[in-house]
């Protein structure tokens, strides 16, 4: 390893892995996954091969939208634990070489939030301009047009003073006034607490919600919105979405960060390639690494992921970071979306494109979404939004540890329902299966740490074909050559001399050298070469 390599950010050579702590493990036995049971399962991600696990949010909350509608932002929900738990987290996540990430809801709060309580009881309130108000429309309706992303409109009114207050989310999440002085320094206070407590950085939850236009105009209608996709995306968010002003305020939260040594902050935003890399920063003082989501929505063809990859790699500031993302806590897993038989296509992509990766958790067994009875339905979305398939609950069911009671994951039922092949389709099972999805996730996660080429080099497209997708990946006199059969059809494709490192099927076999020519791709296989020195 060079001086280069050696001086890379953590953030830039390891894995993020994502933990939904209500599904991850329940160590009290109520149901409900928790700290406790977190730190259970660190020896398991060390022995996965990643680097940090980020947490979605573990603060005091009603649970109106599982933790993302907070009431106290400096305090750990009982549900989870305690701050004594939480400062055992970050210890034993750390004495394992592990970071911890911890979710940052800045664009709301919860309507129980004391700040809240207090902005709604009168007009003269000091904490009133805290949040959004408004006067009625002349007819004594909404101020305007604005939706909701979970259905109906984005203004609730509020009784105790016949206003009404904007929440971009569910009527129990108003949202926060930004341009408010105060609301910044408590926020950034709020940062400042949980970094000196020890944590390696932020996920910033909907950073693009953060500032609305002061006009206050209506948005316009979306002529491209079709029936069976969210009512919100009827109108084009061009006063609710995407304004300049948030730059300002993750350039403060960058400096802030900055501070402390070798943090990194995280921006959760879904937007366009072209607006997305604006979130580095003008002069990368914005997110290290502004999510990247775009792997979920292109169309799963060799074509689309290749233009996409060059898209992006084209429109990354200098000097900015890529990163890639395959699933979350919020879409439908990878392996439903593209098929069971495209899972270790998929990892290998992720965990080779130049970038960092994050992985949400049970992806790495290949997890499907699970079925959820409509009286079983836990997610305000699907509640408020039903019929459209766009739940969330399918991909938060618990993690499957073992064929024994409950998953291995509780003493107690769980909150969600366990996947229906949980009792073959476990942690325990595919780690005894040498050819399982999770134990090719463990060998891919090594090589990946091993190979300077993977975690720091450059990245070149070598080819594209109907079904195939092959690029390089290089660092110093070293080359990989990894190819993707993404169309699910096989196919053959030019190489130069080389040797194989890792395969999908047995054959070729690790080690074994492959002359000149052409080399066939079997249907759903995936293959990194290493180019022997005569032709790199």
């Amino acid at each position: 390893m060079n001086d280069r390599t050696a001086r890379s950010a953590w953030w830039q050579k390891g894995v993020v892995y994502e933990v939904y702590p209500r599904s991850f493990q329940d160590a009290d036995g109520d149901g409900v996954g928790d700290l406790s049971g977190i730190i259970e399962r660190l020896d398991y991600l060390v022995e996965l091969g990643v680097d940090a696990l980020w947490l979605t949010p573990i603060f005091c909350s009603p649970m109106v939208d599982f933790g993302y509608d907070i009431s106290r932002y400096t305090d750990i929900d009982p549900l989870f634990g305690d701050l004594a738990g939480f400062d055992r987290l970050i210890a034993e996540a750390h004495d394992r070489s592990l970071k911890v990430i911890l979710d940052y809801v800045l664009n709301h709060t919860s309507d129980r939030h004391p700040w809240f309580q207090q902005s709604r009881a009168s007009l003269e309130n000091a904490h009133r301009d805290w949040y959004i108000w408004r006067d009625a429309a002349s007819d004594g309706g909404p101020p305007n047009n604005w939706r909701s992303e979970f259905g109906g409109s984005a203004w609730t009114q509020d009784d105790a003073t016949g206003q009404y207050y904007y929440h971009a989310f569910l009527s129990e999440q108003p949202d926060l006034n930004w341009r408010n002085p105060d609301v910044v320094r408590a926020m950034l206070a709020v940062l400042e607490f949980w970094l000196e407590r020890g944590v390696d950085g932020f996920r910033v939850d909907a950073i693009h919600h953060l500032f609305e236009a002061e006009s206050f105009a209506d948005n316009p209608p979306n002529p491209d919105w079709e029936a069976g996709t969210p009512p919100a995306y009827q109108l084009l968010r061009a006063h609710t979405v995407d304004l300049p002003e948030v730059h300002e305020v993750i350039a403060a939260i960058r400096k802030l960060a900055d501070r402390y040594a070798d943090r990194v902050l995280i921006g959760e935003a879904y937007l366009p390639i072209e607006r997305l890399v604006t979130y580095y920063g003008g002069k990368l003082d914005g997110f290290h690494l502004p999510f990247n989501f775009h792997l979920i929505s292109t169309p799963w063809t060799s074509q689309a992921i290749a233009s996409l990859v060059s898209d992006y790699e084209a429109k990354l500031p200098e000097g900015g970071w890529p990163n890639w993302v395959l699933g979350n806590h919020d879409r439908s897993r990878v392996a439903s979306r593209i098929g069971p038989a495209q899972i270790k296509v998929a990892a290998t992509l992720l965990l080779t494109l130049r970038g960092t990766p994050t992985l949400y958790q049970g992806d790495e067994l290949g997890l499907v979404d699970v079925e959820i009875p409509p009286d079983q339905v836990k997610d305000p979305f699907e509640i408020n939004v039903p019929g459209i398939g766009m739940g969330r609950d399918p991909v938060r069911s618990p993690m499957p540890w073992s064929p024994e009671l409950n998953a291995g994951f509780s003493t107690a039922q769980p909150w969600l329902p366990l996947g229906a092949g949980w009792r073959s389709e476990n942690v325990e099972a595919q780690a005894e299966d040498p050819k399982s999805v999770l134990n090719f996730y463990r060998r891919l996660l090594r090589l990946r740490r091993e190979e300077p080429c993977l975690h720091s080099g450059a990245y070149k497209q070598y080819a594209i074909t109907h079904s195939l997708f092959a690029f390089a990946r290089s660092y110093g006199d070293e080359r990989l050559l990894v190819i993707l059969d993404i169309g699910g059809e096989g196919g053959s494709i030019p190489i130069p001399a080389s040797q194989v490192v890792m395969a999908t099927s047995a054959e070729p076999a690790p080690g074994q050298t492959l002359v000149s020519g052409r080399v066939d791709i079997r249907p759903n296989q995936a293959l990194i070469l290493r180019l022997l020195p005569e032709w790199a």
